[in-house]
C-alpha cells in the first residue's frame, strides 16, 4: 500500500514539474505568483464593486468617480489601444499605492489627535497642528486623485474623451431615472 502511495506521489510530482527541458525557463517563485494573483483578484473585485457602486449608488462628486477604472472597464467601447490601457493601468496602480500610503498617514494622524484630546490637560497648540496636518493630508489625497484622473484623460484622444463623456452622461441619466431624480 505504501509503495503505491509513494509511486502516485512521484507520478504527481513529475506531472506537475513537467519535462526536464522546461527547467531552463525562469519562473517566479510560488509566493510571488500567489501575491500577483491575489492582487489581480482584488483589483477585479474593486473594479466590479466600483461598477455596481457607480451604477446604483447616489451620485458622487466629479472628483470622486473612479474614472480611470471606468475607462479601463469600457476599453472596447472607447477603442483604447494596448498602450493606452497599459498607461491607464499604471496610473491607477500608482494612485492606489499613493492613496494607501496617504490614508495610512491620515489614520495615524487621527489616532494622534484622539490621544491629544484624551489628555487631562489638552494642549491646544498641538491639537491645532494635528488638525491642520489632517486637513493637509485630506487635501493631498484629493489632489492626487484629481491629478491621476487628469493624467488619465490626457491618455485619450479627443474622440475617446467625447465617447467617455457620452457614456458618463448616459450613466447619470440611467441613475437619475432609477432613483427618481429629475
Amino acid at each position: 500500500m505504501a509503495k503505491w502511495y509513494f509511486l502516485s506521489l512521484l507520478a504527481a510530482s513529475l506531472a506537475l514539474t513537467g519535462p526536464s527541458h522546461a527547467v531552463d525557463k525562469i519562473t517566479p517563485a510560488v509566493h510571488e505568483e500567489i501575491a500577483q494573483a491575489w492582487e489581480d483578484v482584488g483589483r477585479q473585485v474593486r473594479d466590479w464593486l466600483g461598477g455596481w457602486r457607480e451604477h446604483f449608488a447616489f451620485p458622487v462628486s466629479r472628483e470622486e468617480r473612479p474614472l480611470i477604472s471606468t475607462m479601463l472597464r469600457h476599453r472596447e467601447k472607447l477603442g483604447l489601444s494596448e498602450n493606452q490601457a497599459r498607461q491607464l493601468e499604471q496610473l491607477r496602480d500608482n494612485f492606489q499605492k499613493e492613496s494607501i500610503r496617504k490614508e495610512a498617514d491620515l489614520r495615524v494622524a487621527e489616532m494622534d489627535l484622539k490621544a491629544l484630546l484624551e489628555a487631562e490637560a489638552v494642549d491646544m497648540t498641538k491639537v491645532e497642528e494635528k488638525i491642520r496636518e489632517i486637513e493637509r493630508l485630506k487635501g493631498d489625497l484629493r489632489l492626487a486623485r484629481i491629478r491621476a484622473i487628469e493624467k488619465g484623460k490626457e491618455q485619450l484622444t479627443a474622440e475617446q474623451r467625447k465617447k467617455l463623456q457620452e457614456m458618463l452622461s448616459d450613466q447619470r441619466m440611467t441613475r437619475s431615472h432609477f432613483w427618481g431624480e429629475r
